[in-house]
């Protein structure tokens, strides 16, 4: 865990719902990874409240792009306190050739770094946006992103292909019931495969994160064998086949 500060660059609006922030960073987090990411503080005030949880969108040698919420206030030339780098990269297979992200009830934040990094690496990527997630605007992605909305009863079309050929998926839930939500995810998985293997469906998990280094164990998730994780430290990306979730 190290603290570094940004600048913010510049700032543009991508979608109704959703602007980016060009930074200027320490170079430090040049090697920063799609599942890991920052959590984030103005340095100008102090203020009681978490650090935000910032998501970076692509990186470079001393440059990064986060997306955040239209709604939260930002200005070019402003100094942010950096905590990081959180988590671990999602752990892909040495083999990919399809991977599908899944998004139910929350923008795809967490998962639009992973997108540029796997058709950088041709690999196939499919986004299914589910719930209130059919709201974000993907007007900005890559053109060569398979995009498809789902509808309210999980379905959408060619449904059991698009689960059938994907090596991995990654999914991503709103945080307010998150093992509620991937409990139905994971039945729907169910019912569309006679098998789901170990390595091959993953939750993101979005807990708020008080400390990022695991003393706090506010962000503890029980694994079957009665054993615990902190998200901070181990995840966000967690093998929903160790999860109790039914």
């Amino acid at each position: 865990m190290k603290e570094t500060q940004a600048i913010i660059e510049r700032i543009s609006r991508v979608n109704t719902g959703f602007q980016r922030l060009h930074l200027a960073v320490d170079e430090s987090l040049s090697q920063i990874k799609p599942g890991q990411s920052l959590l984030a503080r103005p340095v100008e005030a102090w203020n009681p409240y978490l650090r935000e949880h910032w998501w970076p969108v692509t990186v470079s040698a001393a440059n990064m792009i986060v997306e955040r919420p239209i709604e939260s206030r930002y200005e070019p030339g402003q100094v942010v306190s950096l905590l990081g780098v959180i988590g671990q990269p999602y752990r892909y297979r040495r083999t990919l050739r399809n991977v599908l992200l899944l998004s139910f009830d929350t923008p795809p934040t967490a998962l639009l770094m992973s997108i540029g990094w796997l058709l950088g690496n041709r690999v196939s990527v499919t986004l299914v946006l589910l719930g209130s997630a059919r709201q974000y605007d993907t007007a900005h992605l890559p053109p060569e992103l398979e995009i498809i909305h789902g509808e309210d009863d999980f379905s959408w079309p060619d449904r059991v292909m698009t689960v059938g050929w994907a090596d991995q998926v990654f999914v991503t839930v709103a945080p307010d019931d998150e093992l509620g939500r991937f409990a139905k995810v994971w039945t729907l998985f169910k019912e569309l495969r006679a098998d789901i293997p170990s390595n091959y469906l993953f939750g993101v998990f979005q807990p708020e994160l008080p400390c990022g280094v695991g003393a706090c164990q506010a962000c503890l998730v029980g694994l079957r064998g009665n054993t615990v994780r902190t998200i901070c430290q181990d995840g966000p990306a967690i093998d929903l086949t160790q999860v109790p979730l039914l």
